[in-house]
C-alpha cells in the first residue's frame, strides 16, 4: 500500500469487496462475541459467543466457513479491539489459519456505538457489530506480524518497564523512610541511592546507632561493603548530623524492619534491571540493521530496543511519517469556518514508542553534532519554541531510521543537515 495519507482511507475501503465476509469480535477475558456483516453492512447470520480457548477458536472458524458457504462469499476479514492482552492469542491463531486479522481503535468503537440504533446502550453483541461496521468502512489497521527477534524485544522492553517502575517505587519509599527517621543524611549524601548512602543505611539504620560509633568504626564498616569508600571528613560529618538529628525516635525497631525489606526490594530490582538490559542488548545484536542505527552518535541500545520492540521491522514502513503515525505523533487540527484551532499531536498510537522516540531525540540533541545544529538553527534563527523544535527532530529521526532500515545503508551526517558551522 503506497504511503499517501489522503488516499489511505480509500485504499482500506477498496480492499473490502463484494466477496468479503466481515466479522467483528468483542474481546473479553473468557468469553468473546462475534458478529458478521457483508460489504454493505447487512447483518449475516446470528451472533456467536465462544470461549477463549482452542475449542472456542475452532467454533469461530467453523462459523466463519459456514457463513461463507451459505452466502457464497470467498474472503473473510476479522476485526477486533486490541483490548489489553486478551486479543493476542486469538489474532495469532487466526493468522495461522490464513484468516486476515485487523484491529480497530477502541476510542472509535466508543464513538461509533450509536450509529446502528441511535442509542447510547452498550452490550457485547452491539460492540461486535460496531467493530464489523468500522472494518467495512475502512476504519481499521493491519496487525503487524513481527519476527521472533522483534517480538522478543517487545516482551523484554515491557518487562524492563515493569522493573523500572518497581525500582522507582522502592527509591521513593527509601526517600520517605529517610525523611522520617534520618532526614539529615542528605547533608552527607545528596543522593540516597549513592553507594555510600546505601551502605550507611545497611550498617547504621538509625541516628541513635550512629551516635554510639566512632569515625574509625564507620570507616571500617564502609570498607567492608565498598572498594572505594567516603573519606574521614564525611564520617565526621555523618556523626555530627546524627547527634543533631530530628528524626523520629518511636517505633525504631519497626522502621528498621521496614528498611530491611526496602533494601531487599531495591537490591532485587537493581539486579533484575541489569539482567534484563544484558538480554536486551544481546537480542538487539540479532537484528541486521541495528548496528547501523547504533552508529548514530547519541542513540543508546535501550532506546533503540524500545523503538524496534514497539514498531517492529522498520523496513516495513513506507515512510518515516508512517512510523510517526504508528506512534501517535502525527498532527491533529480542529477548525471550523473562520475559527482555526491549535494544531496538536494526536497521541493516537503506541505510547511506549512515543516515549522512546522522544528520549532518543533528546539524547541526539545533546550528543549528536548534526541534530544539535538543527536544533540551534530552529531555536535561534527560526525562533521556534524548544519543544516544537524537538518534535520536528523526532520526525527527522523517524525518517532517518526508516531510510536506513529500508535502504540498508549507513548513517550519513551530510544527508541529515549541513549546518555544522552553527555548533560552537
Amino acid at each position: 500500500m503506497n504511503f499517501k495519507m489522503q488516499d489511505k482511507q480509500n485504499q482500506l475501503i477498496e480492499r473490502i469487496s463484494v466477496k468479503h465476509l466481515i466479522i467483528g469480535v468483542d474481546i473479553a477475558q473468557q468469553l468473546h462475541v462475534a458478529r458478521a456483516v457483508n460489504f454493505r453492512g447487512i447483518i449475516v447470520g446470528n451472533p456467536l459467543a465462544f470461549e477463549n480457548n482452542e475449542e472456542g477458536f475452532i467454533k469461530l472458524l467453523n462459523w466463519i466457513f459456514e457463513l461463507k458457504r451459505i452466502h457464497k462469499l470467498e474472503y473473510s476479514i476479522v476485526g477486533m479491539e486490541p483490548t489489553g492482552h486478551y486479543w493476542i492469542n486469538l489474532s495469532k491463531w487466526l493468522l495461522n489459519q490464513d484468516i486476515e486479522v485487523v484491529t480497530v481503535n477502541p476510542i472509535l468503537v466508543k464513538r461509533n456505538k450509536e450509529n446502528r440504533d441511535n442509542t447510547q446502550s452498550k452490550s457485547d453483541k452491539k460492540d461486535a457489530l460496531v467493530i464489523a461496521d468500522m472494518v467495512k468502512n475502512g476504519y481499521y489497521s493491519f496487525v503487524r506480524n513481527n519476527s521472533e527477534s522483534f517480538e522478543k524485544l517487545r516482551v523484554l522492553i515491557s518487562n524492563r518497564d515493569v522493573v523500572v517502575k518497581r525500582l522507582v517505587s522502592a527509591i521513593n519509599q527509601l526517600n520517605r523512610w529517610v525523611d522520617i527517621v534520618f532526614p539529615e543524611l542528605r547533608q552527607v549524601f545528596k543522593d540516597i541511592t549513592a553507594k555510600g548512602a546505601i551502605a550507611t543505611l545497611r550498617l547504621f539504620p538509625s541516628p541513635t546507632e550512629l551516635c554510639s560509633k566512632s569515625t574509625e568504626e564507620i570507616m571500617t564498616g564502609w570498607r567492608s561493603l565498598m572498594k572505594r569508600q567516603p573519606g574521614l571528613k564525611k564520617a565526621n560529618l555523618l556523626l555530627h548530623v546524627a547527634n543533631k538529628s530530628v528524626g523520629t525516635r518511636q517505633a525504631l525497631e519497626a522502621y528498621k524492619f521496614h528498611l530491611e525489606q526496602l533494601l531487599e526490594e531495591y537490591d532485587l530490582t537493581v539486579q533484575q534491571l541489569e539482567r534484563v538490559e544484558v538480554v536486551i542488548k544481546n537480542e538487539l545484536s540479532n537484528i541486521p540493521f541495528a548496528k547501523k542505527l547504533l552508529m548514530i552518535k547519541g542513540i543508546s541500545e535501550i532506546s533503540l530496543a524500545g523503538i524496534l520492540g514497539e514498531a517492529g521491522d522498520l523496513s516495513g514502513f513506507s515512510h518515516g511519517n508512517s512510523l510517526l503515525r504508528h506512534a501517535g505523533l502525527h498532527l491533529a487540527e480542529a477548525s471550523s469556518g473562520k475559527w482555526k484551532g491549535q494544531i496538536v499531536i494526536s497521541k493516537r498510537g503506541r505510547s511506549r514508542l512515543r516515549r522512546f522516540l522522544y528520549l532518543a531525540t533528546m539524547s541526539l540533541g545533546m550528543n549528536n553534532t548534526e541534530f544539535k545544529a538543527i536544533h540551534l538553527k530552529n531555536v535561534k534563527e527560526k525562533k521556534m519554541k524548544k519543544m516544537k523544535s524537538i518534535m520536528k527532530l523526532v520526525g527527522k529521526l523517524a525518517r532517518v531510521f526508516v531510510g536506513i532500515a529500508r535502504n540498508n545503508e549507513a548513517y550519513c551526517a551530510k544527508k541529515v543537515q549541513p549546518y555544522l558551522d552553527l555548533v560552537a
